[in-house]
C-alpha cells in the first residue's frame, strides 16, 4: 500500500513518522522543508513529495492541516487532489474541522469513487509520537474494517463513531471543554494571586482537590513558570472553540459558557498572543 501524507506539523508529523517506523512507504508533503526532513528522519521508507501531484497515485492519502479551508483547498475543486486520485483510493482526514466540511469532503470523494474516513485525534503531539493518540473515526464501517491494520500504527485506542459528523463533533466538544477548563484555571490562578498564594503552590494544592483537570496537570505548571511556548497555539484553540460554537448554533443550542470562553480566546488573540500556547489566555484575565 502506497501512502501519501499531507501536513506533517505538530500532529501530522508524529502520525506520519509512526507509519514510516512501521515500514510503510510514505510520501510526505508539507510547505515546511524542516517538518518534512524531521519526518523522513524516522526511517528509510519515507520520501519527500515535490508537489501534491506526486500523491495522485497513492492508495491512501492522509491530510492533517490547520483549518477547514486548507483541507478544502487541497482536496476539492477541479485542481484538487480528489479530481486526480485513482478510483478505489482512500482519503483519511485527520484535521479538526466542522461536520459540514467533513460531509462535503465525504460526498466529493464518493462522487469520484474514492473512500473517505474522518479520523479526529484526542490528545497531544507527545501522545501522537508514541502512537497513544485516541482515534475517533467516522465513515463507512466496511472501509473502517479494511484499514484495521493502519489504525493501531497511528494511534490507540480506536473508537468507531459511525458517521463522519460524530467524529468531528467529539473532537470539537473535547476541545471546547478542554479550553473552557483552561480558561477557568487561568481565572482561578489570577484569583489565587490576589489572595497572596504563589502560583506554583496553588497548582500543587488544587491538584489535591476537585478542581484537578488534565489542563491543570499539563498547563498549570507552565503558567506558574510563565512558560507560554507554543505546544498548541492559542489561535488554533480559538479556531476549535469557534467551530464548536458554530456547530452548536447550527443545532439550535445556546451554549452560554462556551460562548463566553470563545470571547475570552478572541480577546487573547486580539492582544497578540495567538502564536503562543493556548495557556496564554491567562495573560488577558483581569485585564
Amino acid at each position: 500500500m502506497s501512502i501519501g501524507f499531507i501536513g506533517v506539523g505538530l500532529m501530522g508529523g508524529p502520525l506520519a513518522r509512526n507509519l514510516i517506523r512501521a515500514g510503510k512507504e510514505v510520501m510526505v508533503f508539507d510547505l515546511s522543508d524542516e517538518a518534512v526532513q524531521k519526518t523522513l528522519a524516522a526511517g528509510t521508507t519515507g520520501a519527500a513529495a515535490g508537489s501534491l501531484d506526486d500523491l495522485v497515485g497513492c492508495d491512501l492519502v492522509f491530510t492533517s492541516l490547520p483549518m477547514p479551508p486548507h483541507v478544502e483547498g487541497v482536496m476539492l475543486g477541479d485542481d484538487g487532489l480528489l479530481a486526480k486520485m485513482k478510483k478505489g483510493a482512500v482519503h483519511v482526514e485527520l484535521s479538526t474541522i466542522d461536520p459540514q466540511t467533513s460531509v462535503k469532503l465525504r460526498d466529493a470523494a464518493s462522487d469520484k469513487g474514492i473512500g473517505f474516513m474522518q479520523c479526529t485525534l484526542g490528545k497531544t503531539p507527545a501522545h501522537a509520537e508514541k502512537a497513544e493518540e485516541p482515534l475517533f473515526i467516522g465513515g463507512d464501517k466496511a472501509l473502517y474494517d479494511q484499514l484495521s491494520d493502519i489504525w493501531p500504527i497511528i494511534g490507540s485506542p480506536t473508537y468507531y463513531m459511525g458517521g463522519v459528523e460524530a467524529s468531528c463533533a467529539v473532537k470539537l466538544i473535547s476541545n471546547m471543554v478542554g479550553m473552557a477548563n483552561l480558561a477557568v484555571l487561568a481565572e482561578g490562578m489570577r484569583a489565587g494571586e490576589k489572595a497572596g498564594i504563589e502560583k506554583k503552590v496553588l497548582v500543587e494544592l488544587l491538584q489535591d482537590t476537585g478542581a484537578r483537570s488534565f489542563q491543570m496537570d499539563v498547563r498549570g505548571p507552565w503558567i506558574a513558570q510563565d512558560d507560554f511556548d507554543n505546544r498548541f497555539g492559542l489561535d488554533l484553540a480559538l479556531k476549535d472553540v469557534r467551530l464548536g460554537c458554530e456547530m452548536a448554533r447550527s443545532w439550535g443550542l445556546d451554549l452560554k459558557a462556551m460562548e463566553a470562553v470563545l470571547d475570552l480566546y478572541k480577546q487573547a488573540s486580539a492582544a497578540g498572543h495567538g502564536k503562543e500556547d493556548c495557556n496564554a489566555v491567562y495573560k488577558v484575565i483581569g485585564s
